[in-house]
Parts: C-alpha cells; sequence; structure tokens
C-alpha cells in the first residue's frame, strides 16, 4: 500500500479554496472533538444517516442493538448530506483525508479555477454518498468524512495527471521504503483496496469505512473531467502522435 507525502506537480497560483477547505475541517474537527462525551450525538445529529435520507425521516432516540442514540438533525434532514462531508471521526480520518487533499487538490483547482473546483468539489462528495446510502439504504448508522469528495479529486487528477510522479511511503508488511511512483499507479492500487473492502463490506448494516463513498466519488471525478477537459485531452493525445 502507498502513503503519498508530495507530489511533483507545479501549480501556476495559489490554492486559496484547497487551503480554505482543509482549515475549515480542521476547525470544524477541533470544535467536533471539544463536545467531549456529547461527540457521539454532534455526528448523529450532523452526520448523513442512509435511513434519514432515504425514508426522509429524522431519527430521534435510542438503538439498543447496535449502541447508537440518534437525536435531532437540521431540517430538512437532507443537509446532512452537505454537513456530513466537514465532520470526521478521528485525528486520523482527518488527517488522511487533508493529506490527500492537500497533495491532489491544488492541482485540480488550478486547472478547474477556484469557484468551480469548490462546486464540483462539493458535487463529488454528494456522489460519492450517493453510492453509499444506494448499498445500504436503511442503515441508521450516519456516515462523516470529507472522503467521497476526496475521491473525485483522485478521480480528476487520474485523468489530468497520470505520470505527475508522486512521493510516497511503500508499506509491505514490515517492509516500508520511501518510493516515486506515477500518480496512476499509486491511485489504481488505491482504488482496487477500495472496491475489494466495498465488496466485503457489502451486507453489512454500515460503520466502519465506507468504501463506496471513495468509489462513487473517484467516479465521478473521473467522468466529469473526461468531459471538462475533453479539448485538452483532445490536443494532448494529437501532440502525442505527432510526435510519434
Amino acid at each position: 500500500m502507498f502513503l503519498p507525502l508530495r507530489d511533483h506537480n507545479p501549480t501556476r497560483r495559489r490554492a486559496y479554496v484547497t487551503i480554505g477547505l482543509i482549515v475549515l475541517n480542521f476547525l470544524v474537527f477541533i470544535y467536533e472533538a471539544g463536545q467531549g462525551r456529547e461527540m457521539g450525538l454532534f455526528i448523529a445529529r450532523w452526520g448523513a444517516t442512509p435511513f434519514e435520507l432515504t425514508h426522509f425521516k429524522d431519527l430521534v432516540g435510542e438503538l439498543r442493538e447496535i449502541k447508537l442514540v440518534h437525536v435531532p438533525g437540521p431540517t430538512p434532514i437532507h443537509l446532512t448530506a452537505l454537513t456530513s462531508m466537514f465532520l470526521h471521526g478521528g485525528w486520523l480520518h482527518l488527517g488522511m483525508n487533508m493529506l490527500f487533499l492537500g497533495i491532489f487538490g491544488n492541482n485540480i483547482e488550478d486547472f478547474l479555477g477556484s469557484i468551480r473546483f469548490l462546486a464540483l468539489y462539493i458535487l463529488w462528495g454528494l456522489f460519492g454518498l450517493a453510492l453509499h446510502v444506494a448499498t445500504r439504504p436503511s442503515s441508521p448508522i450516519p456516515v462523516v468524512g470529507a472522503s467521497g469528495a476526496i475521491s473525485g479529486v483522485l478521480g480528476a487528477y487520474l485523468v489530468l495527471y497520470p505520470r505527475a510522479r508522486v512521493t510516497s511511503l511503500l508499506f509491505l508488511g514490515f517492509f516500508v521504503q520511501f518510493v516515486e511512483v506515477p500518480a496512476v499507479v499509486l491511485i489504481t492500487v488505491w482504488t482496487l483496496f477500495q472496491v475489494v473492502g466495498g465488496i466485503t463490506s457489502l451486507g453489512s448494516i454500515g460503520g466502519g469505512t465506507a468504501y463506496w463513498a471513495h468509489v462513487g466519488g473517484l467516479a465521478a471525478g473521473w467522468f466529469m473531467m473526461r468531459w471538462l477537459a475533453r479539448e485538452q485531452l483532445e490536443a494532448r493525445a494529437w501532440a502525442k502522435n505527432f510526435r510519434s
């Protein structure tokens, strides 16, 4: 498994939205963690619960079989599809997401422009959540995290910069080494882990990693960027054929 540390892909301008999203996610999590023992209730209120989204119903009360308490959420309850993108389950969850966003987000923002990048970031997150909900529509367990949106960033990066070099840590059991790999290798391996994890999680009630949110976000980012960058991709292919 690869852990990316930095890419070798310079940008033309400062990525203000990417930086702002990272800062906002950290601030929200600091507030979230400050809830102490009430953190679980905070997540239940603002996290995206598949049952609520598919049944148009705000769950309230204790679910004793899974030791989960639901409290009233926002009105309409579907606002949690947005608020859940800025919540995280712990420092590791937050840190990994922001690491990926920081490495790959600046280049996508540089290509799209800040406003369009922000709009698509949110849209990719919604697509990721939609696929997660589709795989377990009656799950009462809230899902939180920016993973779906950031997976969309990875899908877009795969389209635009497949050959960009990414310095990473390679983990093979107890063997750990710094390596430099093309983005296409790193993102493909990461995607395979998500698909395998998603398949093995089918039939479960929920909880743990939302693998299908990752797959949905990445697919949305890949397909949308293929369309948005079609002229650039055609020019790139023409130049390659001309050189050959």
